[in-house]
């Protein structure tokens, strides 16, 4: 008697956690985040680049992003502004940085970020912009 395999991926439910993708370079952030989000029971996936980002975004349809402006390979701005032309139904963004300049949060706002973050941040401040966005 043959033993059937689980299926390789499986549908996004409707009443399981919430998915959130990471997508960001710097290794110690993205612990921090992944630890502060997962302890609140979100399922977590993780993206090292943008082009790493856009794919995960593509294949896991995650919930929310959270977005770090300056990445290799594709920046935050460019994955924001692919997620916003290919996506149907829009995903929640917060974009993060080191940043300081007010031109780079117009030009997120312009793409249409659902909130923007700089670097460093209270956790806190982070979880209390992800349960907004995802309320």
């Amino acid at each position: 008697m043959a033993k059937e395999k689980a299926p390789e991926s499986t549908p996004k439910p409707d009443n399981g956690p919430k998915r959130i993708l990471l997508v960001d370079d710097d290794a110690e952030i993205i612990d921090a985040m992944r630890y502060a989000l997962e302890t609140k029971g979100y399922k977590i996936f993780i993206a090292r680049d943008g082009n790493q980002g856009l794919a995960m975004a593509e294949r896991e349809d995650p919930d929310l992003v959270i977005l770090d402006m300056m990445m290799p390979k594709r920046s935050g701005f460019l994955v924001l502004e692919k997620l916003r032309r290919t996506r149907e139904t829009p995903v929640r963004v917060i974009m993060i940085t080191a940043n300081e300049g007010s031109r780079h949060k117009a030009y997120a706002q312009m793409l249409g970020v659902d909130d923007y973050l700089r670097k460093p941040f209270a956790m806190d401040k982070l979880l209390d912009t992800v349960e907004r966005l995802l309320a």
